[in-house]
C-alpha cells in the first residue's frame, strides 16, 4: 500500500500549510490536492529526488599531483593586500 493522498480545501490549506509541507517533506503523504468548492485547483508533490549538498558532492573526483600546497597564494607579487583592503594597484 502506498502513501496516502491528502485532499484539503483552500481554507484548510491556508491554516495548515506548514504542517502539510512537513508531511510532504517527511514522505508521510504522496501528494496534497487543494480544492475550491469541491474541485481540485492544485496538486503538491514532493520532489522526485533530493540534491546532494554542493560541498563534498564529488569526493575523490580531483587529485592533486605533486607537492602543491593549495592554501598558498598563486602569485608572488603585491598586486593586492586583502588585510589592508587593497584589491588592486
Amino acid at each position: 500500500m502506498g502513501l496516502p493522498v491528502v485532499t484539503v480545501s483552500v481554507t484548510e490549506f491556508k491554516a495548515k500549510c506548514l504542517s502539510l509541507f512537513d508531511d510532504l517533506e517527511d514522505h508521510r503523504v504522496a501528494k496534497i490536492v487543494v480544492t475550491r468548492h469541491g474541485r481540485p485547483v492544485a496538486e503538491l508533490n514532493p520532489p522526485e529526488r533530493t540534491l546532494s549538498p554542493l560541498f563534498g558532492a564529488h569526493p575523490g573526483s580531483v587529485e592533486v599531483v605533486g607537492d602543491h600546497d593549495l592554501t598558498q597564494p598563486t602569485f608572488d607579487d603585491d598586486t593586492f593586500d586583502a588585510e589592508s583592503g587593497i584589491l588592486h594597484r
